[in-house]
């Protein structure tokens, strides 16, 4: 891995960005640690600290190929009170990891709310009160975030943010133009490359292939339909339908209905049917 070619504070007089996103490129479980530290770097050399969040529908910590946590033994979050993925209610009530289920591209936030280079009213619809003056509660320091979501195959979710070190900065929105589209690309390449060498099992086989009247039974399905509605609507027998969409689960490896709708949904099969 080629670490630190081009050193953190460097980073805006390099044309190249292959370079850079080599430096937190991952192929394998020993590159996480140096990868984690070169993103720490370019981060802390601009006036922010780096919070990693691989998977918002898991506590399980991002960690090196030691075990060791990132967020605590190279971010710093080591105090108590900072350790958010211990936290099982994390992704249900903070609105952080909320707003990166509505937003694929980097963004910021302050006590106002969430702002970003382009308009979604998901975001705008989310109360950003509680969130702060929690943060105020626990003396913290960090009220302005860039936050970068990583949207990942399988539906996984990865919520990431660069909290603001100094005291809160009137023109934050120019330091979000200034950074947000760095952060973004090296954190993706990073993340990715940390869910593919940490990934434990498969979900599907990797010659996945759905029919078109299998993908066609569980969209009807996915709306709700029953088999003998799905049936009339497409002109075959109860008993063919529930065989298209048995053989879409066993494909999918989905061990009910539920979940073979669901699998297909996040793998974007339902499409082709239309």
């Amino acid at each position: 891995m080629a670490y630190r070619q081009t050193k953190p504070h460097d980073v805006e007089t390099v044309p190249d960005w292959d370079e850079l996103l080599e430096n937190v490129t991952i192929r394998s479980p020993q590159d996480i640690r140096k990868a984690a530290y070169y993103l720490q770097d370019i981060a802390q050399c601009r006036g922010f600290r780096v919070a990693l969040c691989a998977d918002i529908s898991s506590r399980r910590p991002m960690m090196d190929a030691e075990g060791n946590s990132l967020n605590a033994d190279i971010f710093g979050w080591v105090e108590r009170r900072e350790r958010w993925w211990q936290d099982a209610q994390y992704a249900l009530h903070s609105p952080v990891p909320r707003a990166c289920r509505y937003e694929s591209e980097p963004f910021w936030c302050d006590d106002s709310g969430f702002h970003g280079t382009r308009s979604n009213e998901f975001l705008d619809d989310i109360d950003v009160t509680s969130y702060f003056a929690n943060m105020t509660r626990m003396k913290s320091r960090h009220s302005q975030l860039i936050i970068v979501p990583v949207h990942l195959p399988f539906g996984q979710i990865s919520a990431n943010s660069f909290p603001w070190i100094g005291s809160p900065a009137a023109g934050f929105s120019q330091l979000y133009a200034k950074y947000g589209n760095l952060y973004g690309a090296l954190t993706r390449r990073l993340i990715s490359g940390y869910v593919s060498v940490s990934r434990k099992s498969r979900h599907i086989t990797s010659n996945c292939h759905l029919s078109r009247r299998e993908a066609e039974c569980i969209r009807w399905a996915a709306i709700g339909k029953t088999d003998e509605e799905i049936g009339e609507i497409i002109s075959v027998c109860r008993s063919t339908v529930r065989y298209h969409i048995s053989r879409a689960g066993e494909k999918l490896q989905a061990v009910n209905r539920t979940q073979t709708v669901f699998k297909a949904t996040q793998l974007g099969y339902l499409g082709n049917s239309y």
